[in-house]
């Protein structure tokens, strides 16, 4: 059931609400006639003439600069292996989303029906025109190289097959770390190649580029080590084939330094391991199942430094660290091709950041104290936020110097800018606090499981390890709905008015009364709201039978705040609860408070709520920049809304004069820098990305997050509750399974921060 039931989520995620996972979008206003006529007919024969008088100018009237083809005939689609151009499509689509997210390039897939080398060469260049680059995907070996190899000298754009190249950058990068740690010298190492295919192939002319000598390259196949004996060999296998002695893979690997694995899983035993060099080097990168398993192999061997190809253990060898990056410095500069220098400045590039201090963002992102190179970070994450300003701007330069560019760039520090500008376009921080909460996952209340949509949140919360759900509610329905949608793993179903729980909510409800007895409640009050489930499970919270609470899905927000509120104890010092909502648009996060709680704060009140927001801004790693928001601009207006505004600035200037914040000022300059630069020079907003808006009053916070989500579709995180001692979040009425999934992730975060805060006060 649970196989069907992935199986199902996985066509349902491809087929709704529209079928595949790209496309085309238009960059021009198109409104009025007026703007058909300059699209179209009669305008569009201005940019068509001057493209005919220098077609260099197809890149300045079109949108070839930033658009890259994914060409494959499905002859090598992931594992799965020849299934075809229309199966291999879903593949080609998921490599244009990559492109898209990771470095903001557009991408036609095509899909070529023919397995015929010259046809597939032939239908290539006939529609390159249309494109800036091609990246070549999942084409079998040996016809993938001799496709690369044409296209490259017959077509003046940039060209990779990145099944080869993206692999061999990557791992050359970790190559030259681990060395570095292991004190060992590239010339003098003996590497055991497990895999001959196109991919360990184009790893190791890229490691010999490096510096190894290809006479201590041992290469392995399906039919054992490469000799000069076998008649199967392929021309470019024939470079690292050796004597006629079939020595097998357990022998060869006695003494080696280097291991590399592009071939099956388990074929690498602890045993073999043993016998390698001190610190030996083992990139086991077949997938799922590596070579050799990461844990045995660090537990047969202390001194071992190991890459795989899985997320799950350190050093990922993953190409997303690379293709996205080397087509934008590609791009940039309109190279003819992608050549040796700039995969190596690639590789260069990928081991130095590696070295460097890395961002607090990602260490939240990836729940590690601080990554800092070593055994265990020898390659940088895939969602660190530099590599597009580290890696594109290496191989940028690099075509430019080997002479492959037909545009050079004037101002460096510019254009790292305009590439870090380009990240704002995706939902990365989804990724970035789904994975902060698998580090650690938390016991989850989730106080409407007899609804569907809720069950199911709850299931994603589980299977995919963000956190530990707790169901409460009808145990039959839940049992019933469990069933119907497959989800089988046992976990605590709780319901709050059974008989079962009769010694609990005794004990939750004298608790509750001992707690707030002076507060006007009763015992026999506090007995009657435990069989209400908000009441139950905010008590689960206080006394410790779980972690984190969601709820709100069925009811309206105020009435799901009231219990709450109740039981639940504000932060110390924390006189004003509040809300924040994430919304991830275009241009990245954006903050969003109050957007649930406070219909009309006071200036103190708003002054408290953007100190707040800063520090759940900070928990997602990013420094908070905060627009006070108004109607006004700087003294504009004399209103009482736009005075409250300008008094919480400047308490804010006066207390707190570290923190990047400034108002009262209109959202439009606010998220306009040249509008802003121009108008109010003396902002302390000037030159800095405004992602935290603090609005005047409930109606301002909660129309604008809403129309966002709406209008724009923007993936809406929230109401995130501010304030609070314990971690609870309320849904809106009718939140989808999604947003649902999201906030559970945000109560795991919040807990495990809460938990980081109490053990350090323990420690005090």
């Amino acid at each position: 059931m649970q196989k069907n039931n992935k199986r199902r989520e996985a066509l349902l995620y491809h087929a709704k609400p529209t079928p595949g996972k790209i496309q085309v979008v238009p960059t021009k206003k198109y409104a009025t006639q007026r703007d058909l006529s300059l699209a179209y007919s009669p305008g569009v024969a201005e940019p068509c003439l001057e493209i005919a008088k220098d077609v260099n100018n197809v890149y300045k009237y079109t949108a070839k600069g930033n658009l890259v083809a994914v060409i494959s005939n499905g002859t090598a689609v992931l594992g799965l292996g020849d299934i075809g151009p229309e199966a291999s499509k879903p593949v080609m689509e998921g490599k244009g989303l990559l492109f898209k997210i990771f470095s903001d390039i557009d991408v036609f897939d095509i899909e070529v029906d023919t397995k015929d080398v010259d046809a597939f060469i032939e239908t290539v260049k006939n529609i390159a025109p249309t494109f800036g680059g091609i990246n070549l995907e999942d084409i079998k070996a040996p016809e993938s190289f001799e496709i690369e190899r044409r296209l490259v000298e017959e077509l003046d754009i940039p060209i990779m097959h990145d099944d080869q190249h993206g692999t061999a950058i990557i791992s050359s990068a970790a190559l030259l770390n681990a060395l570095e740690l292991a004190g060992k010298e590239i010339s003098q190492v003996k590497v055991v190649v497990s895999g001959a295919g196109s991919a360990a192939l184009a790893c190791a002319n890229l490691y010999v580029a490096l510096g190894v000598k290809s006479e201590n390259v041992y290469m392995f196949d399906v039919n054992g080590l490469l000799t000069v004996c076998r008649e199967d060999l392929s021309e470019l296998q024939k470079k690292y084939a050796k004597s006629c002695d079939p020595a097998p893979l357990s022998e060869m690997i006695k003494g080696a330094d280097v291991f590399l694995g592009l071939s099956v899983g388990n074929i690498l035993t602890p045993e073999m391991l043993l016998t390698m060099a001190n610190d030996p080097i083992v990139f086991a990168m077949a997938n799922p199942v590596p070579e050799i398993d990461y844990n045995v192999a660090v537990n047969t061997r202390e001194d071992i430094i190991m890459a795989t190809g899985r997320s799950d253990y350190p050093n990922q060898v993953n190409n997303v660290l690379g293709f996205p990056y080397i087509f934008r410095g590609a791009l940039d500069v309109r190279a003819k091709k992608i050549n040796e220098a700039m995969k190596m400045a690639a590789v260069r590039a990928l081991a130095e950041l590696a070295k460097t201090p890395v961002p607090e963002q990602v260490n939240i992102a990836y729940g590690e104290k601080k990554l800092i190179f070593g055994r265990d970070y020898i390659i940088p994450k895939p969602f660190d936020p530099r590599l597009i300003s580290t890696i594109s701007p290496a191989v940028a330069k690099a075509a430019i110097e080997s002479g492959v560019a037909q545009q050079e760039i004037q101002d460096w520090d510019k254009y790292a800018d305009e590439l870090q500008e380009r990240l704002g376009s995706d939902n990365k921080l989804v990724k970035l606090l789904t994975n902060r909460a698998k580090t650690d996952p938390k016991r989850i209340v989730f106080a409407e499981a007899d609804h569907l949509d809720v069950l199911k949140a709850a299931q994603i919360v589980y299977e995919e390890g963000i956190g530990q759900p707790i169901l409460l509610g009808n145990n039959e329905i839940i049992q019933e709905l469990k069933e119907e949608i497959g989800f089988e793993a046992e976990v605590p179903i709780i319901d709050p008015k059974s008989k079962e729980e009769d010694k609990r909510r005794e004990k939750y409800a004298q608790y509750f009364w001992e707690t707030r007895q002076r507060r006007g409640i009763s015992l026999l009050d506090a007995q009657k709201w435990m069989r209400e489930r908000n009441y139950f499970a905010s008590m689960m919270i206080n006394t410790g039978d779980a972690d984190a609470l969601v709820t709100g899905y069925s009811r309206s927000y105020p009435s799901v705040v009231k219990p709450v509120m109740q039981l639940i104890d504000k932060q110390q010092g924390v006189s004003r609860i509040a809300t924040t909502n994430i919304m991830n648009t275009k241009r990245g996060p954006l903050f969003l408070s109050d957007t649930a709680i406070n219909p009309n704060p006071t200036a103190d009140d708003l002054a408290k709520i953007a100190l707040m927001t800063a520090k759940t801004v900070r928990m997602f790693g990013i420094e908070p920049v905060i627009a006070m928001i108004s109607f006004s601009n700087f003294g504009s207006s004399s209103d009482e809304s736009a005075i409250k505004v300008r008094q919480a600035v400047q308490f804010l200037h006066d207390h707190h004069p570290d923190l990047i914040v400034d108002g009262e000022i209109q959202t439009d300059f606010a998220l306009n820098p040249e509008m802003l630069k121009s108008k109010f020079p003396f902002s302390k907003l000037v030159n800095k990305k405004v992602n935290t808006l603090i609005f005047p009053n409930l109606d301002a916070a909660n129309i604008t997050y809403k129309m966002l989500k709406e209008l724009d579709k923007v993936v809406s995180i929230g109401p995130i509750m501010l304030g609070l001692d314990k971690p609870v979040h309320i849904f809106q009425l009718g939140a989808s399974v999604e947003e649902m999934v999201n906030m559970a992730a945000v109560a795991v975060v919040d807990a495990q921060e809460k938990n980081k805060k109490q053990t350090q006060t323990r420690k005090k």
